[in-house]
Order: structure tokens, then C-alpha cells, then sequence
């Protein structure tokens, strides 16, 4: 269904021809005006390579006196991490009123807090940027909010006024907060749409003028140096009284209309979407493969890698795993562990049972965390989101571990993560090993805030620098997994995935490379008992293997020998041969 035909779908047939007219207009524009970007034609199968991994960060997760942290943060990256990390993940940047950066009041200034878009250019310079669409909502506090609110004619059809009588009860909620939230206008008192809260007022996608304003707003940041766009909250884009207002058609013939405009003229930018819900519908924004999302984060593989280390017990994991197909050599999956927001238990419904979520929940409250709850259409509660530093959902920081255990313990689902099929998303308080925030929560009252702290940048190379710290463990062992992935097609997004048995503890997968140039047997203890396997346990699964190197321990394994695991360890093998 090309352009057109979408707009006709969503505006009717006079209304989706006049705004095509308005859209074409604006592609041609774009095109005169960066004929360099409109002309480059990427091969869309090596869009992302082994030798992508993407950070996320808030544009002031690390900060210095006498330094925009924009600055800071790119300083740091290109000191510590040029040739492993191949793109950046800058979280909402944009000026706020609320929830750290998704509320933006200006969705093409930047925040002055943090830089410039000229630190943001140059940035991009040295590594790959993904930006965020918040573009579900606005912030109360913005220009077209307050221009609806003044009675603006031409900010009327912005936003969703609802009778408060209208019966919602069908409406899927994210949050046990009101849907409607009242507001004073030059029409008297209205009562608008708010899926998330009462300072984020969704946006009305039912007008056109909506749609075109946002393509604006992508298309500039485009200009700006992005290629990767995160479709924040996107399930709930198009809104239906009488309907789960969540995965409408709708829904999915924008952001097949958003693909088309960036293949038209953006066609190097991918479009990422991001979905927290059960795995079967976070997929279908992968469309046909071809026309909707090139990449959808990978939601369920945080709480089962938990779950897995928590239990002893990868088995779980292994049968999800083992189920997951590439839907295309042109789309793929973002793995991710942790993020600036918890880890989401909706997609492991059908997964895991009710009473396994509620000990991983009973789990992290005694590790320091919160648990976050949705409201159910029958007004019941249930574990939305598990809120805590991921290192600290796996090791409970009043145990007194050794800390080397406790950070092999967490290299060891970070390995998981790097080996999967897909591409590798990386929260920097990952990377550098940091703790749960809980001074953070204290200071705002959110929960969220556990995992948000904003780091001194010398104190972080202070603690780099020592050895045996946690940051350090963490850190040097976490860079030398992604210098090791870069080096080996066997971690290509398009590289098939075997999943095999070899023991309940293990999780172990079998990556061929694209060209079958090499195949890599990733092999990951989750538990904390030293596990062998016989050279026969192995090779009945793997047939043809003469020999082994460890990639990461750069031994050699000949046949007959038998694979040791350390508590938590990790075997990276390149079979011999390949």
C-alpha cells in the first residue's frame, strides 16, 4: 500500500488525497534541500553488521563541572569505547516538564542543560545516533497544548476531548492512572486523553495535521545527523472509543507510512519500535518484514535471563529461545537487558506462570527495588514493571559477595545478550557497573529513579582505574565481550541461531555465520556451581567439530577434552575449522 493509499486509509478519500499533496510537498522540499541523504541507498541486509552495539544514555548520564554533559559524554565514548560501539542511544534530549525527558515541551530544541545541537552533529560524527519519537504525547506545557488550551483554531484537532461519561472500560492501560484528565480552556473545562499521565496529553493522530506536523519534526532530525528512530509508546498511537485502543490498524499504517516516507528520501534511517507488551504482538511491528520496523526491542529477554540466574535454571529461557524465528535478512531484534526504565513483565505472560512473576518481583523488592503495577480491565492489579539496577536484581547488594563474583555473575547475562541473535542495546549503567540509585528515589518519588543516577564523570574514571573496583570488573570485562563480538560474522544480526540442551544450567546457542565462514558455540553458566561436559555431550549436538578456540579466555580445546564452566563462566568457542 504505498503513501497515498495509507493516508486514504486513515483520512478518507478527499481528506488522505489533500494531505498526501502536503506530504509530497514536503519530501520534495526535504530532498532539494539534502540531496546527500536522499541519494544514499545503504544495503538494507548489512543496515546493522556484527559490528553494531548501541548505548543508551540520558544526555547527562555522565556529567563535569565547566562541560555540557553532551560534550562530556562524547569525550568519554571516543575515549573508551571507539571501535566496539558502533551507535548511541541519546534518551529524550528535548526540553521537559516530566518523566526524565518524556514529556517534551519542544520536540526540536535541546535541552540547554545539556548542549547543543551542534554537540549533538558532532556526536554523530563519530558514532551512529538513535533519537526518540515521543510522539504519542506532548507535554502540558508545550506550545500546541497551550495553543489548544487558548482556544488556537488551528491546534483544536490536536488533541482528544472526551465526555467524561463515555464509557473506556475496553481501553488497554499501561498505568493505574486516570485516562481522562480534566483541563480549563477557552471552551470552558475539557477532559483529554492522557494514557500516561496527567502532563502527558496524547496527541490526535485522527488529523492529518497532526501526522504531517510530526513528519516535520522526524524529518528535521533527520537533517540533524539521526539514523536510528525509537518509536516511543507507539502501540498506543491511534486512539478508538470502543476499542483496546492499543495495536489498531491504524497504529500500523503509520508507522508503515513513517517507513515509506524515510525509504523515499531517508533511506539509511531504520525505525525501531518500542512495545513493553507480550511477545506475539510486540513482533507484528515487524509488519511483513519489509514495511514496518526494522528493528523491535526484544522485551521478553530481560525478565527470562533474570529469571534463569535467579533459578539456577536456563531451561525457561532455552525453550523461548528456541523459538524465536528472523522474520527477514532485513529486520531484526534489539537485545537488550536493561534500560532506563525497569524490566517489563507483560511479555512473559504465556511464558512464565503468574507465581514465577511474583517471585522475581518478591526478588527484587528484597534487592532494593520496586515493583510497578498495571490496573486489568477487570480492575484487578498485576507486576507491570520490576523497578532496580539490573546488576542488583541479579546480586542482592546486602550479601557481602565477593564483588569479582558478583560481576561475573552479571557479565554472564550480558554475554547472553551480546550472543543473541539481534543487536546489542547496552544501558551505560550496564556497562559501568553501577548499583541501585536509591538516594534518586528518595529525591523524586519514583520509582524509575533507581536506575537514573547522573555520574560525576571523574569519579567514573577514578573507579576505571582501579583494578579490582566494581566499575572496573564490570567495565573491562564488558569492553573486551564487544571488542570480541565486532571481530566475528558469527554475531551477524542474519546469522542463524541454533539453541541447544546441554545441561538445565546452560544456556547455549550455536551462531553460523551469514557465509558460513565460522560457526561460534556460546555457552553461559547461570549457575553458581562449576558445571563439565564431556567432549561427547557436546559434539552428539555439534557434529563435525575437530577442535575449539575460547574467545574469550584464548585457549584451545582439542577433541576429547572436556568443557569446564566456572560458576557463572562464559565459552565463547570458535569451532576449529571455520
Amino acid at each position: 500500500m504505498a503513501i497515498l493509499d495509507k493516508l486514504i486509509f486513515l483520512y478518507g478519500q478527499e481528506r488522505g488525497a489533500a494531505a498526501f499533496q502536503r506530504l509530497q510537498t514536503r519530501l520534495d522540499a526535504f530532498r532539494s534541500q539534502h540531496p546527500d541523504i536522499s541519494s544514499q541507498a545503504p544495503d538494507p541486509t548489512e543496515r546493522v553488521t556484527e559490528r553494531d552495539a548501541i548505548l543508551i544514555t540520558y544526555g547527562d548520564s555522565l556529567w563535569e563541572t565547566d562541560m555540557p554533559p553532551l560534550q562530556t559524554l562524547h569525550r568519554f565514548l571516543k575515549q573508551h569505547l571507539a571501535g566496539v560501539l558502533s551507535s548511541v542511544h541519546i534518551l529524550p534530549f528535548f526540553p521537559y516538564s516530566s518523566d526524565d525527558g518524556f514529556s517534551v515541551i519542544d520536540y526540536t530544541a535541546v535541552n540547554p542543560e545539556l548542549g547543543s545541537w551542534d554537540d549533538v552533529r558532532q556526536m554523530g560524527q563519530d558514532f551512529k545516533l538513535m533519537f526518540d519519537a515521543v510522539i504519542n504525547h506532548i507535554s502540558a506545557h508545550s506550545d500546541w497544548f497551550q495553543a489548544f488550551q487558548a482556544g488556537d483554531p488551528a491546534y483544536q484537532d490536536y488533541f482528544i476531548a472526551v465526555d467524561p461519561a463515555t464509557d473506556l472500560s475496553s481501553v488497554v492501560r499501561p498505568r493505574a492512572l486516570p485516562l481522562l484528565t480534566p483541563t480549563q480552556t477557552a471552551r470552558g473545562e475539557q477532559h483529554v486523553w492522557t494514557t500516561f499521565s496527567d502532563d502527558q496529553i496524547d496527541l490526535n493522530f485522527a488529523s492529518e495535521n497532526v501526522l504531517l506536523a510530526i513528519v516535520d519534526v522526524l524529518l528535521f532530525y533527520v537533517s540533524q545527523g539521526m539514523s536510528l528512530i525509537r518509536l516511543d509508546a507507539i502501540a498506543y498511537l491511534w486512539k478508538e472509543i470502543g476499542t483496546s485502543s492499543i495495536h489498531l490498524p491504524e497504529t500500523h499504517a503509520v508507522v508503515q507510512l513513517l517507513r515509506e516516507v524515510f525509504d523515499a528520501v531517508a533511506p539509511h534511517v531504520a525505525i525501531i519500535t518500542e512495545t513493553n507488551v507480550p511477545h506475539q504482538e510486540n513482533v507484528s511491528y515487524f509488519g511483513d518484514g519489509t514495511n514496518e520496523a526494522q528493528l523491535v526491542y526484544q522485551f521478553t529477554l530481560p525478565p527470562l535471563t533474570l529469571h534463569a540466574f535467579a533459578t539456577g535454571d536456563a531451561s525457561v529461557l532455552s525453550a523461548w529461545a528456541a523459538g524465536l524465528e528472523k522474520v527477514s535478512d532485513t529486520t531484526t531484534f534489539f537485545n537488550f537487558t536493561a534500560s532506563h526504565d525497569g524490566i517489563g513483565v507483560r511479555p512473559v505472560e504465556g511464558i512464565l506462570p503468574a507465581a514465577e512473576v511474583e517471585r522475581l518481583a518478591e526478588r527484587v523488592r528484597a534487592h532494593g527495588g520496586a515493583v510497578s503495577y498495571k490496573t486489568n480491565a477487570d480492575g484487578s492489579q498485576s507486576p507491570y514493571e520490576l523497578n532496580i539496577n539490573y546488576l542488583d536484581a541479579l546480586s542482592d547488594p546486602n550479601a557481602h559477595e565477593p564483588l569479582a563474583l558478583q560481576a561475573q555473575r552479571f557479565i554472564a547475562s550480558q554475554a547472553i545478550m551480546l550472543a543473541f541473535m539481534g543487536v546489542p542495546g547496552i544501558y551505560i549503567h550496564s556497562l559501568l557497573g553501577s548499583r541501585n540509585w536509591t538516594v534518586g528515589v528518595e529525591q523524586t518519588g519514583r520509582a524509575r529513579s533507581i536506575n537514573r543516577e547522573k555520574l560525576n564523570a571523574n569519579d567514573v574514571e577514578r573507579e576505571l582505574a582501579e583494578p579490582d573496583s566494581l566499575r572496573s570488573l564490570v567495565f573491562s570485562a564488558y569492553r573486551d565481550l564487544l571488542a570480541i563480538r565486532v571481530q566475528h560474522k558469527a554475531f551477524h544480526p542474519n546469522a542463524p541461531q541454533a539453541v541447544l540442551q546441554l545441561h538445565p544450567a546452560l544456556f547455549t546457542m550455536l551462531r553460523t555465520a551469514p557465509d558460513d565462514s565460522e560457526r561460534i558455540l556460546a555457552i553461559h553458566n547461570v549457575s553458581d556451581q562449576a558445571i563439565t561436559l564431556d567432549w561427547t555431550t557436546v559434539a552428539g549436538q555439534v557434529p563435525g567439530m575437530s577442535g575449539f578456540n575460547d574467545l574469550v579466555s584464548s585457549t584451545h580445546l582439542e577433541a576429547g577434552q572436556r568443557f569446564n564452566l566456572a560458576p557463572y563462566g562464559i565459552m565463547w568457542l570458535k569451532m576449529i575449522g571455520t
